[in-house]
């Protein structure tokens, strides 16, 4: 279940609705007989036979809300089925109670929380960070100085509203998890050379595995927006080994499931770890998805992208077909909100673009990014 609570804020209501109707319908394409609750925005029967049709091991048990009411209904369906819920956002307790969690809303919570780094990671791999409340905010975020912020919270809210940068000297616009948060993480601004995003996984055995290493692609606004697979120069080795044994600690106390570290190396070669997201990132599913459908393109060149347009979904779909038949593209998700509630029409796509050369393959990635759908 990667549906993840409402953020009360000044936050426009719609996107933030939009981001967790998004992120629910993550695991859908490898789900396979795995029970996902997911948004109908994720299960168009067109997008679905898409799916199938690359190969994929599309969930066969999607349990659909259309509203968020009927979202609080699929839950309550799967308990009375019997099922453990595996929640990849904390839910609150009365939703679904801890005892049939296969990780707490609280374990979940803490492991998110930007705030945890300073336990969960070895000082050395740290950058200079700061935890500030409310009341000395204005203080720690100077204009003058460059700086990062991030909410400090177990409520985990992600859907990327919970980083802001800021370079020295220009405005201030404070986001909108300041308004209700009541502690921050205030870190330096560093110059990064390297940005990796390493995906591992913990299963039953109770043991920490990397599963891959991406080199992740940061919009200005510090947002993931894609990811390069394949031909990735690896991290240095003890950075590779840090992550593995701050998801171990994870899995020490309990969790279990898949996870990304976010990890760099600055200009200066100072080695840090940037972030910490234990559940489903939007770096895991194509990763999983190559590695069921694809296996020896997992050391070719490839990048994930993320298409949001107005433009109807089937249109968007029949652009791409001619990519998606020739084998240069797999799709691996996608959101239609026409199938919700939602009052504004918006078509998410998944992609991973294939090639075997990495500046051909950035170079279509970006192509699709500035193409007017």
């Amino acid at each position: 279940m990667c549906a993840r609570p409402a953020l009360e804020s000044r936050e426009s209501a719609g996107d933030n609705r939009l981001t967790r109707d998004v992120v629910s319908a993550r695991p859908i394409a490898v789900a396979a007989d795995t029970p996902v609750i997911c948004s109908a925005g994720g299960t168009d029967p067109e997008l679905l036979a898409r799916l199938r049709d690359g190969g994929l091991p599309v969930g066969t048990d999607l349990r659909e809300f259309r509203t968020e009411v009927q979202f609080a209904a699929r839950v309550a369906e799967a308990l009375a089925d019997g099922l453990l819920i595996s929640m990849e956002y904390p839910q609150p307790t009365a939703l679904c109670p801890d005892e049939r969690a296969v990780k707490s809303a609280q374990l979940v919570g803490y492991l998110n929380n930007k705030a945890s780094i300073g336990t969960l990671v070895d000082p050395r791999y740290q950058a200079r960070r700061d935890v500030v409340p409310r009341a000395r905010l204005g203080a720690a975020t100077p204009a003058e100085k460059s700086w990062v912020l991030k909410g400090a919270t177990d409520d985990a809210h992600g859907g990327s509203l919970d980083v802001y940068l800021h370079e020295a000297g220009q405005p201030i616009a404070l986001p909108a998890f300041t308004d209700v948060l009541a502690e921050f993480v205030v870190e330096e601004y560093l110059q990064i050379s390297r940005n990796w995003g390493l995906q591992l996984y913990v299963g039953p055995d109770a043991r920490a595995h990397l599963l891959a290493v991406t080199e992740q692609r940061v919009d200005a606004f510090g947002i993931y927006s894609g990811g390069a697979f394949g031909s990735v120069a690896a991290p240095p080795p003890e950075l590779v080994a840090q992550c593995v044994a701050i998801t171990q600690r994870a899995a020490d106390v309990g969790y279990r499931g898949v996870c990304g570290v976010d990890c760099a190396q600055t200009r200066d070669g100072q080695l840090v770890v940037l972030d910490l997201n234990f559940r489903i990132t939007s770096g895991s599913i194509p990763l999983l998805a190559l590695e069921s459908v694809r296996p020896d393109d997992l050391d070719r060149p490839a990048e994930s992208v993320k298409l949001v347009a107005t433009t109807p979904l089937p249109a968007m779909l029949a652009a791409l077909e001619p990519a998606l038949a020739a084998g240069t593209l797999l799709l691996t998700g996608g959101h239609d909100t026409t199938r919700t509630d939602h009052p504004v029409r918006a078509t998410t796509l998944h992609l991973v673009v294939l090639g075997d050369d990495p500046g051909e393959v950035a170079a279509r990635c970006a192509a699709l990014q500035a193409r007017a759908w």
